[in-house]
């Protein structure tokens, strides 16, 4: 109701995000790139499986990170076979538009089409999809949409579900006001005190990598919210099996909206098409965290057989967080 306010005050005009072009080029993949419909080029960094390829995982970033953050579980994966394409979405690292925001279609009609292009690449080999926080909510809004052609299973690590509602109305409405009228601002979120993982020389690196953002535009941040408030509710399908990843001591995705939406999913979908993981040790980057083997050895394991229980002995057979029922 506020940010509806706030939109109805004078000058005050709800972003919208950069539309994609029209599908002019016949979609690409190569060791290096992907050529999408409308001629604009992903950077795709792949870590090729040690031997026979056995599985391949496209991996999604999270908000203003890019494709390498998967790098160092990449190279765990490929001795056991496993191929990783680390994805440049568009608008962050060295992709077209960035620091821009493409909103849901885009991201998600650009996800198919590598989805596409992967399983040409790779015929016959299990394809699945990781996304971590804003990566993860993009899986689960393309699953909900019926665009993962052919995905074996999305794993979902720290989703983004911070929607409206977790933010509360007037954090909600000061950002549908101030993104209408400021879209251009982009503050770095610098002094928060918030802190994505204890893995401090991690974060000192991204701190110094030119290609991880550091600021963020408002009409972006304002985009980011209305994702995270589609894939609270309405993302994830019965269709394609999922495995949840969640750190108890995450600072980014509070408890109580990550249980509202495992909540979901108990009511409305079928309790074999998903599983828990609960780490208490995790934060939100849960792959580069200190306790990151733990994580990188569950995601494997349940790529290779989606029954067999989780090396980590972590899953959580209720689907609670503990506390937040």
């Amino acid at each position: 109701m506020f940010g509806s306010l706030s939109l109805s005050l004078p000058g005050c005009v709800p972003p919208e995000p950069m539309k994609l072009g029209p599908a002019i080029v016949e979609p690409v993949l190569s060791d290096h790139a992907a050529r999408m419909p409308d001629g604009a080029t992903l950077p795709i960094r792949v870590t090729k499986a040690h031997g026979a390829c056995r599985a391949v995982i496209i991996a999604l970033h999270g908000m203003n990170d890019y494709g390498t953050f998967i790098a160092d579980a990449a190279e765990d994966w490929a001795r056991q076979g496993i191929e990783t394409l680390g994805v440049d979405q568009r608008g962050f690292g060295q992709s077209p538009l960035v620091g821009r925001w493409v909103g849901e279609d885009g991201f998600v009609n650009d996800l198919e089409a590598i989805v596409r292009l992967a399983g040409q690449r790779y015929p016959g080999v299990p394809l699945y999809v990781l996304g971590e926080s804003m990566g993860g909510a993009i899986a689960m809004l393309a699953a909900s949409r019926d665009q993962l052609p052919g995905v074996r299973g999305i794993i979902l690590s720290a989703p983004a579900v911070l929607g409206r509602q977790a933010l509360g109305w007037f954090p909600s409405f000061a950002l549908d006001f101030t993104a209408s009228l400021f879209p251009g601002f982009s503050p770095s979120g610098q002094g928060l005190g918030i802190r994505p993982s204890d893995n401090e020389p991690m974060l000192d690196a991204l701190g110094r990598n030119p290609l991880v953002l550091k600021g963020t535009r408002l009409d972006t941040i304002y985009g980011l919210v209305d994702l995270m408030d589609a894939a609270l509710n309405r993302g994830g399908t019965d269709a394609i099996p999922t495995l949840f990843l969640y750190g108890a001591k995450d600072e980014i995705i509070p408890k109580a909206p990550m249980s509202q939406l495992l909540a979901r999913y108990s009511r409305f979908h079928h309790a074999r098409a998903w599983r828990f993981a609960y780490y208490p040790d995790g934060w939100h980057l849960l792959t580069r965290d200190l306790q990151a083997p733990t994580v990188i050895a569950d995601i494997a394991a349940w790529v290779f057989d989606q029954e067999a229980a989780l090396p980590s002995g972590l899953e959580r057979a209720d689907r609670r967080i503990p506390g937040h029922d």
